[in-house]
């Protein structure tokens, strides 16, 4: 069984080396479609000689992720974002099932997030289970503007690995905060888009409070200390942010 991994990139010369070197020891090939970095991540990426590499403009995450699996040779996919990583135990599990084969077509692997250096196991983060490991064919990724997801192709038993995908989601209070600037824009275009929504003023009031109860109280994230707090907070800002956009997106649409 070959296995082909799939990553796509812009700026991430931060992350990427390590990236690809978690998926070195399970994949026959490497994937990576890039938006035109303009850091280091194409030199990085070309001193790997496991890697194919190409760029295109960027057409949405979920687009340049299919893109990527047009590209792939192999029977297996596994797919990982540029700030991700395979664990250990995770690494070792798929090399036994590239021995043995896989029992199923799909499979979902969990998730654990790294907030400024601290591993979220609370407030609703853990486990984060994702579709990444799939039958060629198998998965496809949504196109919707941010928050793609990998949509099941066929009526295929979704099996599940035990071993973490590694996330290093963001490093400081800084790029946490730029982050969802940037998502909640996203997300607002997203809605633009889909239509008008209902009590959308109503949702910008009520739905960031209970984000942050959720996570911080009744999904625990006050045991993930500082990391927890601060998440659940910048959690409900995001939501608050979503809406309020959204608002104003509308209204200049309409003048």
């Amino acid at each position: 069984m070959k296995i082909s991994a799939t990553i796509i990139t812009f700026n991430e010369e931060k992350h990427i080396k390590e990236c690809i070197s978690s998926l070195l020891p399970v994949a026959d090939e490497v994937i990576v479609v890039d938006s035109f970095s303009n850091d280091k991540t194409a030199e990085i990426c070309k001193s790997f000689k496991e890697v194919s590499f190409f760029q295109q403009p960027f057409k949405g995450y979920g687009q340049q992720k299919n893109d990527a699996l047009e590209k792939c040779k192999g029977d297996y996919i596994l797919s990982l974002d540029a700030d991700e990583r395979l664990s250990e135990k995770l690494s070792n599990e798929i090399s036994k099932l590239k021995e043995t084969g896989p029992l199923y077509e799909v499979y979902k692997v969990s998730r654990i997030n790294n907030y400024y250096g601290h591993w979220m196991k609370h407030s609703g983060e853990y486990p984060d289970y994702k579709i990444r490991f799939w039958k060629k064919g198998s998965v496809l990724w949504s196109t919707s503007s941010v928050h793609e997801k990998a949509v099941v192709e066929s009526s295929s038993i979704i099996g599940k690995l035990d071993g973490d995908i590694l996330h290093y989601t963001t490093s400081s209070l800084y790029t946490h905060v730029a982050q969802v600037n940037k998502f909640s824009d996203l997300a607002a275009d997203g809605l633009i888009q889909s239509g008008s929504i209902n009590n959308a003023i109503l949702k910008m009031l009520l739905d960031p409070p209970f984000i942050f109860v959720k996570k911080y109280i009744v999904k625990l994230g006050f045991l993930d200390g500082f990391a927890g707090f601060t998440n659940a907070i910048i959690s409900a800002h995001s939501k608050f942010l979503k809406y309020a956009k959204y608002i104003q997106k509308k209204r200049s649409n309409n003048q």
